[in-house]
């Protein structure tokens, strides 16, 4: 696996085990991204958190027990790539309403998780190894 897939790329990693959150923000930055950002409250999901640069996000389904399919949204109508993390089953609705997205269930496969992003990314970057 090239470890350098998100290469100088913005994470914003949603998720509310933090360890899990701390887990994928390394993957991240040793993937090459430059910067990672976390948000573990269902509450902080607001335009207001795409303020700062975002080129891809990691969305768990649920934070908090609550589904976080407005913010999917909402990244969807700005253009921003992401892709789920779920560790439940029935996705029907899910790849129904965002077909494209890519979803990656939990516990996360680290290279199947970094693929989905670099691959989320690709109309953006115009192709992997390109450098940003």
């Amino acid at each position: 696996m090239d470890n350098q897939l998100l290469r100088g790329l913005s994470v914003l990693v949603v998720e509310d085990e933090f360890l899990i959150a701390m887990d994928v923000e390394q993957v991240c930055r040793d993937s090459g991204a430059v910067d990672v950002r976390v948000i573990g409250q269902r509450e902080a999901l607001t335009a207001a958190a795409l303020d700062a640069p975002t080129d891809v996000v990691i969305l768990d389904v649920k934070l908090g027990g609550e589904h976080t399919l407005e913010f999917a949204r909402l990244l969807a109508s700005r253009g921003i790539p992401f892709i789920f993390a779920t560790g439940y089953g029935d996705l029907g609705a899910l790849r129904d309403e965002f077909p494209g997205v890519a979803v990656v269930g939990k516990p996360y496969a680290t290279a199947a998780m970094v693929d989905a992003l670099a691959a989320a990314t690709l109309g953006r970057r115009g192709g992997l190894g390109d450098g940003g």
